[in-house]
């Protein structure tokens, strides 16, 4: 998917583009200003937004299971004139007859498709992946965009008062389900971060995992030679991928590593894939320490919750955060082996092994 929202298929066929032609002249995405970009809550179902007199055309992208698999491309006139929708590929499938006017004021591909699009209203087709039917029935983007997410949120759920950080992790997940993690020659790093999230999210079984064992040993190997934070959180997942297998020796040989190693410094520059899970997940708990770099000052007073963080390679965290007054009260439950958790950089003097609870933070908060 492009900037401007061409579809770019995988198979190395040309792309799917579009343009629109308003009341004042043809408007191309690809060389307009005023076009935004969005992916819905995170999901892979993209909106695109090209500004037209009056309002904008707006565009959505995404893709069904449906009658062999298709993409499906809407866009919607939200603005009050009509126009018209060029497609730049023939073989797109729609259920209008594309408009029969020659086309002038632009060049368009040879095939390409133009539909009028009336005010307030939209026009859908489809680009099959096999077959060449616009499927009869198929989920719109919004209930698309939900489906991801519930997926997304099977290896953790969090809430914090900065939806693009959620946005992020969500996206990221998804991104990996689609592509795969990278090689692991090229980002053993990555390699292990992103096998440790197909775990959690339930893609990969004990079965799957152990067929992973030599990777993700040769990989942890060379990530424990260094001393960056994304090390650290690698050396974590491969625990928990290794867990999964069974590898009960090289779960506490991985866990001995971590235990004598320095926490790496957070980064300090936004980082993007699979590395801004472990970069949010991080804020939150690192092992079983709670806000290891303290609440951070925007998250004061507001909601705070996570759900399934990998706290240990057999343990899962989900806790709450409420305040009373400027105190914060936790609220905690652990799953599978229990662990002390602590919160040192919040309240010094709290501790637990209890595997659920809740408890007002004092000493010391901030």
């Amino acid at each position: 998917m492009s900037a401007w929202g061409a579809v770019v298929p995988w198979d190395g066929s040309p792309p799917l583009d579009w343009h629109v032609a308003a009341d004042d002249r043809w408007h191309s995405p690809a060389t307009e200003a005023a076009v935004r970009q969005r992916r819905l809550s995170g999901s892979p179902v993209f909106e695109t937004r090209l500004r037209v007199p009056g309002g904008d055309a707006v565009q959505r992208v995404w893709s069904v299971a449906g009658n062999g698999g298709s993409t499906i491309v809407e866009v919607v006139n939200d603005s009050p004139l009509p126009f018209a929708c060029a497609f730049t590929r023939g073989d797109v499938v729609t259920s209008r007859p594309p408009a029969d006017v020659p086309v002038v004021g632009i060049d368009l591909p040879a095939g390409s498709v133009v539909l009028p699009v009336g005010h307030r209203a939209g026009v859908t087709v489809s680009l099959p992946h096999a077959g060449g039917k616009l499927p009869h029935a198929f989920e719109p983007a919004e209930t698309v965009a939900r489906g991801w997410v519930t997926v997304a949120e099977r290896a953790s759920r969090l809430v914090v008062p900065d939806p693009e950080l959620i946005d992020a992790v969500v996206a990221a997940r998804c991104d990996l389900l689609l592509a795969g993690p990278p090689r692991r020659d090229d980002d053993p790093v990555g390699f292990l971060l992103a096998v440790g999230e197909l775990v959690r999210l339930g893609e990969l079984d004990q079965e799957d995992a152990a067929a992973l064992g030599a990777d993700v040993a040769a990989a942890a190997q060379r990530v424990a030679r260094c001393d960056r934070w994304d090390a650290d959180a690698a050396l974590g997942a491969a625990a928990v991928v290794l867990h999964r297998a069974g590898e009960r020796r090289a779960v506490a040989d991985v866990s001995r590593i971590v235990d004598r190693r320095a926490a790496g410094q957070p980064p300090a520059a936004p980082v993007d894939g699979i590395r801004v899970v472990a970069m949010t997940e991080r804020q939150l708990a690192r092992g079983p320490v709670l806000f290891p770099g303290g609440i951070p000052g925007a998250w004061r007073g507001a909601e705070l919750e996570a759900h399934g963080l990998a706290v240990g390679p057999a343990t899962t965290l989900s806790f709450a955060v409420r305040w009373h007054g400027t105190h914060p009260a936790v609220l905690w439950q652990q799953t599978g082996e229990p662990l002390e958790l602590r919160a040192p950089a919040v309240d010094p003097a709290w501790r637990t092994t209890a595997l659920s609870g809740e408890a007002l933070w004092r000493a010391g908060s901030s």
